[in-house]
């Protein structure tokens, strides 16, 4: 019903930036919950930050303070603008959409993001 394709992973050096993008398509509802997790080998997938349709925000510990989550209603698009890169944030990022209306989750297949030491 909802489809998601994630851009913008690539390989950077620590201390560097990327940009995620995340678009949605199919049965969208005006209110839901666009978020990003990640997964590294042989750990289990954690939030990195999440947003609601109105614009409320959290994030993970330990990404708070260098990441930020925005999203463009219009598009159906979120963001991910993350600063400051460490290699522990080295991981797949898959961005996932969930809406109160349905109780159903969709996730995107993932983008590949390395950090460099």
């Amino acid at each position: 019903q909802v489809q998601l394709v994630e851009s913008g992973g690539g390989l950077v050096q620590a201390g560097g930036s990327l940009r995620l993008s995340c678009a949605a398509s199919g049965r969208i509802f005006s209110v839901n919950v666009m978020d990003w997790h990640r997964q590294a080998p042989g750990k289990q997938r954690e939030l990195v930050a999440s947003i609601h349709s109105i614009g409320s925000t959290n994030y993970g510990d330990s990404v708070r303070g260098r990441f930020t989550i925005s999203r463009d209603n219009a598009k159906n698009t979120v963001f991910l603008q993350m600063d400051s890169l460490k290699p522990e944030d080295t991981g797949v990022y898959y961005c996932r959409y969930s809406s109160p209306s349905t109780y159903n989750q969709y996730w995107g297949q993932g983008t590949q993001v390395t950090v460099s030491s």
